[in-house]
């Protein structure tokens, strides 16, 4: 599946620092002391909010780091239509577009997602303040510390460590299940949507469309295992450990819902052609990424 053209290019992000609001130190204590009490994050957010120029902008507090999220302009829903026309005409019911109207809508849509999320026990950003032109939350990561994403990680280490590729893939693949186990899906399902916490545990991020709100709950569990082959398959090739993902795919989906094995063996269907393109570099990596992919769908001897 590919990473839709009709998504949105990412967002700058830029990191800032700045003091939190406070209430003020107890009576009779030393200058400079600060409260035990929490920053007041609302205030925060409503002061940063108008002045802020980028869309995600993360912040150093005092203990922690805080990312400010605010609306973007909103999105055409014709920008959509393309994709859905491609839908019915391939008969590919999971290439149906989930629509993302950004803006306050999106904002909207995040928040929710995320309280909700976190409702299940699942690792996301802690939402800490929220207002209909933004929100902030807080660093999956350690203060002032840098959480690559999942995607980064396997990517090096196809690079520098191919025996540890399939280790990490394997544990992005449970964390996806972990989640489809709880009772809901994610948003995009790529691997750079995804983070090892400081404690190993996989944390997700970027929810700003709902695509249960779209989707029957089977397609949206094809839609994120089709996210994440997408993201990961190619690093896989390179570390020369894609068969070995492909076993353990097949172990998984074996395991599933049989409306999610039926949706998900129809579209690997679908995508035939795919294996039958040329392993050359030149014809570009998203024609390599799809290759990839399918070698790792495509159904066992």
């Amino acid at each position: 599946m590919l990473e839709w053209p009709l998504r949105r290019a990412p967002r700058l992000r830029m990191t800032d620092t700045a003091s939190p609001l406070q209430p003020p130190a107890p009576a009779g204590a030393p200058p400079g002391a600060a409260s035990a009490e929490r920053p007041d994050y609302a205030a925060f957010l409503q002061q940063h909010l108008a002045s802020q120029t980028f869309n995600v902008v993360r912040y150093e507090l005092p203990g922690e780091s805080v990312w400010l999220k605010k609306a973007g302009p909103a999105i055409a829903a014709w920008r959509y239509r393309t994709l859905g026309l491609l839908s019915r005409w391939l008969d590919v019911p999971v290439l149906q577009p989930v629509v993302n109207p950004g803006g306050q809508a999106a904002i909207a849509t995040e928040v929710r997602r995320l309280r909700d999320l976190h409702a299940r026990g699942l690792r996301v950003p802690l939402v800490l303040a929220d207002a209909p032109e933004g929100f902030l939350m807080r660093h999956l990561g350690l203060p002032g510390g840098n959480t690559p994403s999942l995607s980064d990680e396997i990517e090096a280490a196809a690079r520098q460590a191919p025996a540890s590729t399939l280790a990490l893939w394997q544990q992005g693949f449970a964390a996806l299940q972990h989640v489809h186990a709880s009772g809901t899906c994610l948003s995009q399902a790529f691997a750079r949507n995804m983070v090892r916490c400081p404690d190993g545990v996989i944390g997700y991020i970027d929810f700003e469309d709902d695509p249960l709100a779209t989707l029957p709950p089977a397609l949206c569990i094809v839609k994120d295992a089709l996210c994440y082959a997408h993201s990961t398959a190619l690093f896989l090739d390179n570390a020369g450990t894609l068969e070995a993902a492909r076993a353990d795919w097949h172990g998984r989906l074996a395991q599933t819902d049989p409306a999610v094995r039926a949706a998900l063996e129809r579209t690997v269907q679908q995508m035939r052609w795919v294996g039958k393109l040329p392993n050359q570099r030149k014809l570009g990596r998203d024609t390599l990424r799809l290759r990839a992919m399918y070698g790792l769908l495509r159904p066992l001897p």
